[in-house]
């Protein structure tokens, strides 16, 4: 029993979070990167689908065996709860460890079993039916809805059945965790556990009947659909719209204060913390329009923000879905928060991202109903099977396949001739990805199932079919353009110095970026600082950028699939693929080095928009982002000296308000200082939690690639 336990009252919640901060942090420290707790975790589960799929071999229906396997999961997953904790639901990862003769002959025995291809989860589910209704409502639903099924629709809902089956057990055997750990406990610790177990007792069938209840199912349930169904990142979503009718009543009730409310949504997210390995993404969205356009700010949407001070960790990010209407006291703790440094927060153009949802056929009236479902793409909330980042294109590697086309035949005769040429070379990249995409969408089809997330999945049950059958409501794939400011860069150089000055020709030019600007860097320099550069409000350069993204939201629209099939969306996020992509690619007419990193998202190049951030907005926002709802990140990076007066505060504020009604789609905001970068770069042992913003999600700086530290250390850090 710790130090804690042995307490004769308990501690206050700040004092708790605060301890349960460093052990969630501790956690992922004995495994770095959560990697071995994952090998765990896939081991385990492993041996459960090696098990079930041996046992069920004579069903004929590939989907009842998925349901089967789901069920079986969930029912197996240990759980732990210590001293302290004020959620059940831990999955305890040191009890899944499996024997390597047992890990072996699993492996072996699921390699007739070929894992499709294509995206898992990147959702927020439908939540509504299980907090109105329990568990039990579902399964009366499911089993109306049976009455009139066909065969293969039965096989598919009964499907459904032994998930939720799973699924309740999974509840239940999360409180008797918090029972068993009861025992020895001082008293005041035994009725906290005595309400944790009875809360899941009640839950494994009913609606819950508190704030507490509900915020504790939602995290059970999108657990259950992350394990029990492979379904990667899925999200809290909307919390303040969620919980919003649980914490009214008990307030009304007074049987909640909001001190303990932020108490359990902390504990959410920690729990999230420990689950989710680093490097990935989490996101709860607050604010925005409802279906009439009012705005839903709540003060929970505060609470969400709040919560972030405490725990001080990667997980979630908290998106303000900002309009006009958008009470200014909830954008100012956003951006207080992000002045004291906090990497979290962000901010995204509700009316923009409604515009754009509309555009692909979105109701109206459900448009402001939308989660960026883990870094900065857009998935309508419990109706989506969205493929996000499927595929990223590398801009830059397709001009330099152009180039290189070019110098081997005859040029093109003018810029103009050039650039189309380069649209129709994307437009080919772009309709081989869409066949791709498809392909794998039908191995999901023949070899898929997700029958838990597919319950929490508008409208599978309607339609009794699976999620990666084409349940759902929206069936999209996101792609992803990355480097699009290094190309507008590099096009500008190569319409002077090819077309307009006839400096250079192709031939020359693919030399010299061959050679990645070996004996060449007077020549470099000069590409590269003589030309005017994207995040400056040129309007030339401008120009480009906009003619560019014109063109490839059209080529990806241009896409018609058959009905039922999904739309092409497009997006310009990047994760961490600026780098990736980066270290694969050439040197680039812009003056960039070979394996250097791209810009991230919608924003200027590393180090070039040297004009202040004004212009750098002025830039990113000449052109039209609704239709990106693949998502689209602008990163600012400030130095924390600025921010040490109200003054310097609201100045911040006004800065992210320009960019958002100018029509930016998301901005996220870096304050820390490249001395102190470069401090936790050579001594990481002593900056292990310092957190920052990568492409569109948020990460410890310390674990990333070296290649990816330098690119945070060589953004433009403002200081005005």
């Amino acid at each position: 029993m710790t130090t804690e336990a042995k307490q004769t009252r308990a501690l206050p919640w700040a004092e708790r979070i605060s301890i349960l901060r460093l052990r969630c942090l501790d956690r992922k420290t004995m495994a770095p990167d959560g990697r071995t707790l994952l090998h765990n975790r896939q081991d385990f589960t492993d041996r459960i689908d090696a098990r079930i799929l041996q046992e069920t071999a004579a069903l004929p229906a590939w989907q009842r065996r998925m349901g089967l396997r789901t069920r079986a999961r969930l029912a197996a997953l240990p759980f732990a709860i210590d001293d302290l904790e004020q959620l059940a639901g831990r999955p305890d990862f040191a009890r899944m460890a499996v024997p390597p003769d047992e890990r072996a002959r699993a492996r072996q025995a699921l390699a007739v079993y070929p894992k499709p291809g294509g995206q898992t989860g990147h959702c927020a589910l439908d939540l509504e039916p299980l907090l109105t209704g329990g568990i039990r409502g579902v399964e009366q639903t499911i089993r109306l809805r049976l009455a009139d099924a066909n065969a293969d629709e039965r096989d598919t809902l009964l499907s459904f059945l032994d998930a939720l089956d799973g699924f309740s057990s999974l509840v239940r055997h999360a409180g008797e965790a918090a029972s068993a750990a009861a025992a020895g406990a001082p008293d005041w610790r035994r009725d906290e556990l005595a309400v944790l177990a009875d809360s899941c007792a009640w839950i494994s069938l009913n609606p819950p009947r508190s704030f507490r209840e509900a915020i504790q199912l939602l995290w059970l349930v999108n657990l259950a659909v992350e394990y029990g169904d492979n379904a990667a990142l899925v999200c809290p979503g909307r919390l303040d719209r969620v919980l919003r009718p649980f914490y009214d009543a008990d307030r009304a009730r007074g049987l909640l204060d909001p001190d303990e409310a932020l108490m359990l949504i902390e504990s959410l997210y920690l729990l999230i913390n420990h689950f989710v390995a680093d490097g990935l993404a989490v996101a709860v969205m607050v604010g925005g329009t409802d279906a009439t356009g009012a705005d839903v700010t709540h003060e929970i949407s505060y609470l969400c923000l709040e919560a972030l001070r405490r725990t001080r960790l990667v997980y979630p990010t908290v998106g303000v879905c900002w309009h006009e209407q958008t009470p200014r006291d909830l954008s100012e703790l956003a951006i207080r928060l992000i002045a004291a440094g906090y990497a979290t927060p962000a901010f995204f153009n509700d009316a923009v991202i409604r515009r754009g949802l509309e555009s692909y056929g979105i109701p109206p009236a459900e448009s402001g109903e939308y989660i960026n479902s883990t870094c900065v793409e857009i998935t309508p909330v419990g109706r989506s099977n969205v493929w996000v980042a499927s595929p990223y294109f590398s801009l830059c590697q397709y001009l330099l396949d152009e180039i290189a086309d070019q110098a081997a035949a005859r040029p093109a005769a003018d810029f103009d001739g050039f650039l189309a040429a380069y649209l129709v070379r994307m437009d080919r990249q772009i309709a081989d990805a869409v066949q791709e995409q498809l392909r794998q969408r039908q191995e999901r089809r023949d070899g898929g199932g997700k029958p838990l997330q597919s319950v929490f999945t508008r409208d599978c049950l309607g339609r009794a079919r699976d999620i990666d059958a084409g349940g759902a409501l929206t069936n999209w794939i996101e792609c992803s353009f990355v480097g699009l400011a290094n190309l507008v860069d590099a096009l500008t150089v190569i319409r002077s110095e090819i077309y307009d000055q006839k400096a250079l020709d192709f031939g020359a030019l693919q030399a010299m970026l061959d050679a990645d600007f070996a004996g060449q860097e007077a020549e470099r320099l000069r590409v590269l600082h003589g030309y005017p550069k994207y995040g400056n409000a040129d309007p030339a350069v401008d120009s480009l950028a906009a003619q560019v993204m014109e063109h490839l939201q059209q080529s990806c629209v241009r896409h018609d699939p058959a009905p039922g099939q999904p739309l092409f969306i497009p997006g310009t996020f990047c994760w961490i693929m600026h780098e990736r992509l980066g270290a694969a690619c050439g040197a680039t007419p812009d003056g960039r080095r070979s394996g250097v990193p791209f810009a991230d998202g919608g924003g200027p190049a590393q180090g070039r928009d040297t004009s202040g951030p004004t212009r750098s907005i002025l830039s990113t926002t000449s052109w039209d982002h609704h239709r990106l709802i693949g998502g689209l990140a602008y990163n600012m990076k400030f130095s924390a000296r600025l921010f040490t007066s109200p003054a310097a505060i609201a100045s911040l504020q006004d800065l992210v308000l320009t960019y958002l009604r100018r029509g930016g789609f998301e901005t996220q905001i870096n304050v820390v200082s490249r001395a102190q970068l470069e401090e936790a770069d050579k001594h990481p042992e002593l900056y292990r939690y310092l957190v920052v913003r990568i492409g569109g999600y948020t990460d410890y700086f310390t674990r990333l690639s070296p290649g990816m530290r330098r690119e945070i250390m060589d953004r433009t850090e403002h200081a005005t």
